[in-house]
Parts: C-alpha cells; structure tokens; sequence
C-alpha cells in the first residue's frame, strides 16, 4: 500500500499483529524488501511496518533535495497515519541514522530503537575521491554488483538476494543516491542522538566495512550512553541479508524485553 505524507506517497509494507509494532528503515540502496528475510524469520505476536524512503523502491522520487530531516518526517508521518501506538524503530544504515534522528525527537509510542550497522549521528569525513567512487557504486548493474562483493558484505550472498539487492539500487533516485553522500553522510544529529531516552540496541557485523563495529565504538556508543552494542560473528554490512536469523533473534529478544518495563 502507499501512505501520503510530508508532500509524497512512500510504498509501506504492513503485515503481522502485536501489542508493538517493528517500524523497519532500510540503507542507502535498499528497500523494505531488504527486511523480508529478517521478518519471515520472527516469532509470531508483533507486526511489522517496513517501508521505502522518499526516493527508494516504489516510494515517490520527486526531484530536488532530500534532507535527513525530511526521511524522519516521512517516517513520522507514516506512524502516525498507521495509528501506531507502540512500536520500536529499527534503522540499517542510512536508516539507522534516519531512526537516531526521529528517537531524538522523543515521539510518543516509542519504545525502543535497534540499530543495524547504523552510520554514527556523527559527521562522516569523506575525501572528494571517495564521495566521486561513492557516486559511481550505483551507476550500473556491474559496479553494484562489484560494490557489493569489495565493501557491502563479507560473504556472497544467494543469488535471488545478490539480484534483489542490484534492482534496488538501481530503482534509487538520483536526488535520493546525492543527497546521502552531500547532506546524510555530513549531518551531525549528536544532539538529537543525546535526547534519545529509549532503550537501545546496536547490532555490528564482525567485518563490516562501512561502519565497523570500531567506528560505533569511537563514534556512536559515546553519544548514546545506553546503547548496547552486539557483534554478529562472519559478517558484513548487510546484515539482514547476511544474517537475517540472527537479526531477527536481537531484535526479537529486544523487543520481549522492553515489555515488562511497558
């Protein structure tokens, strides 16, 4: 189904029932269909929301640029429009950097946030030749695919999944791909991050090469003080593609803890 909101119509998939909902934001490339694999492998008794960002998937991609601020308001407003009255926010990524920043809003029903090899709520620094090889991951089918094996993950994944994971990259806008790398990458949230006052879980694979578990140590775990950090053993930055069992397992495990505190 689509959901207006915030000036667009983003593409939600709702499915499953619960006292808590599981609101998924997937990574710079991705969709709500990189969360598939980790919600078939969850226990019954949640429901699940998982959506595409404004520019991703079958989400609009209108032109022009898009602020972090407006992927949290996008977010925000599908929430609302669901009536979701406790949900936890799970973010991959560029996502788990989209949920930091609506956490640190304190919005009412938010109960708890898990976040999946997140980029930090500090700036990134990039050099103008990793911005301009960035810009160039997604160009085509092969430089996908071969971004994928050099720094997305740790293993191949199966094929319907190495395909699945071209097709949605290459469905991005290009507003969407620049506005990551100009504006999402160079935000500094560590304030909103600050006021985050839920629970919260950070799941990191082993070798990730993006945002490696040494990298949330320095740049995320000081920021958020409770957060509790995981490492998922053999994999990348893929994660609920590379280990969706395990990703559903933290992620199960921290929901069904939040509730005797609810």
């Amino acid at each position: 189904m689509h959901i207006a909101t915030n000036g667009v119509k983003l593409a939600v998939r709702d499915q499953g029932n619960g006292p808590v909902a599981i609101v998924y934001l997937h990574y710079w490339g991705g969709s709500s269909r990189t969360w598939q694999p980790v919600i078939a492998a969850m226990p019954e008794g949640c429901r699940h929301v998982a959506l595409d960002l404004r520019g991703w998937g079958d989400s609009d991609k209108p032109d022009g640029d898009v602020a972090l601020a407006d992927l949290a308001c996008d977010v925000a407003g599908v929430v609302d429009a669901l009536g979701l009255e406790r949900y936890v926010l799970v973010g991959h990524s560029m996502g788990g950097k989209v949920a930091q920043l609506l956490a640190g809003g304190r919005p009412r029903g938010l109960c708890g946030l898990a976040l999946v090899a997140p980029a930090p709520p500090l700036p990134l620094q990039l050099t103008d030749e990793q911005r301009g090889a960035m810009r160039m991951a997604y160009r085509d089918e092969h430089t996908v695919a071969a971004t994928l094996d050099a720094a997305l993950t740790a293993h191949p994944l199966p094929a319907p999944l190495r395909r699945q994971v071209i097709e949605d990259s290459l469905r991005g806008s290009l507003a969407a791909r620049d506005a990551w790398l100009d504006e999402g990458v160079r935000a500094d949230i560590a304030q909103a991050a600050r006021n985050i006052d839920v629970p919260v879980l950070v799941l990191s694979g082993e070798h990730d090469r993006v945002d490696p578990p040494a990298a949330l140590r320095a740049h995320l775990l000081p920021v958020i003080p409770q957060a509790r950090l995981q490492i998922v053993p053999g994999c990348g930055h893929l994660l609920p593609l590379e280990a969706p069992q395990a990703v559903a397992g933290a992620i199960d495990g921290f929901v069904r803890g939040l509730e005797p505190a609810a």
